[in-house]
């Protein structure tokens, strides 16, 4: 495994430090950027004091900067002595025929998955590398404990987070999502980004959409519940988020889930940061136990 990793930046923030990294991604054949925040319960050259993780998994268009500078999230982490971990949502400078010609589709778009078609399958590795290279990356370089690690994200991050916690249930202790993309098989972002990256047969859809996979299950994989939070503003409610079919599936499954509704509330990081706190909570309990 290639340890070495660029430090970018750092700056002090609640008593702790918000640190970004770039590393040369194996998986994916270039540079990945990610940012991690170290509470004040450490510091990075004592390798003694491990501290839980929370990796946050952004939406369309976002970055590695997006959660550290929008959310708000950093004074609470610092006070539970949890680590902050956000990923880039995307390759950078694959230069990918078309990888920039939409938002929802390419660069800023990567959907957590591992794409199987020309040309994207030479880049687009995202699930491998955050699952395989960048979290033992950070376990390895970091002090943060292995074994207490949990993961969250908003809208396609909020579907990354449900899929991978789903998909690797012994990576991740903890998850919860903000407006996550719950059915992406049945709505026009997860149809284009699955279409491209994983072929026109749908039936390979299933292994990266969190309601087809909680529906395959007969036993509940997160027994301290799962939390999402959705506004009832969120224009893209509709077409496009669909928690009700993952409500139905966790509750065939026996999957305890908190889904919160909030009148007045839409998309955005206003929305994620006014609740912030109760997931960095929800995580902080399961976390360490």
């Amino acid at each position: 495994m290639n340890t070495h990793a660029e430090l970018l930046s750092e700056h002090a923030c609640f008593g702790g430090i918000q640190r970004f990294y770039q590393h040369h991604a194996r998986s994916i054949g270039l540079p990945m950027k990610y940012s991690v925040f170290l509470p004040p319960q450490i510091t990075i050259d004592d390798a003694g004091g491990k501290v839980p993780a929370l990796i946050y998994l952004a939406g369309l268009t976002c970055n590695e900067e997006t959660f550290m500078t929008k959310a708000g999230a950093q004074r609470l982490a610092a006070t539970l002595g949890l680590a902050l971990i956000a990923p880039d949502t995307s390759p950078r400078g694959a230069h990918v025929p078309g990888e920039t010609d939409s938002w929802d589709m390419g660069v800023g778009a990567g959907f957590y998955l591992d794409a199987q078609q020309a040309p994207w399958a030479k880049n687009y590795r995202m699930e491998t590398w955050l699952t395989a290279e960048l979290l033992p990356l950070l376990t390895a370089t970091l002090p943060l404990h292995p074994g207490r690690i949990g993961i969250f994200g908003h809208s396609m991050g909020g579907h990354g987070a449900l899929t991978l916690a789903l998909r690797h249930p012994t990576l991740f202790k903890s998850v919860s999502a903000f407006a996550p993309i719950c059915a992406p098989s049945q709505c026009p972002w997860g149809r284009k980004a699955f279409s491209g990256y994983l072929g026109t047969d749908e039936s390979a859809w299933a292994a990266h959409d969190a309601t087809a996979l909680m529906a395959r299950l007969d036993t509940a994989p997160y027994p301290g519940g799962i939390l999402i939070d959705q506004g009832l503003a969120d224009k893209f409610l509709s077409e496009q988020l669909h928690p009700h079919l993952f409500e139905a599936a966790c509750a065939r499954a026996g999957q305890a889930l908190q889904l919160r509704w909030h009148a007045g509330y839409d998309h955005g990081y206003y929305f994620i940061s006014t609740f912030m706190a109760d997931h960095l909570n929800h995580h902080a309990r399961q976390l360490s136990e």
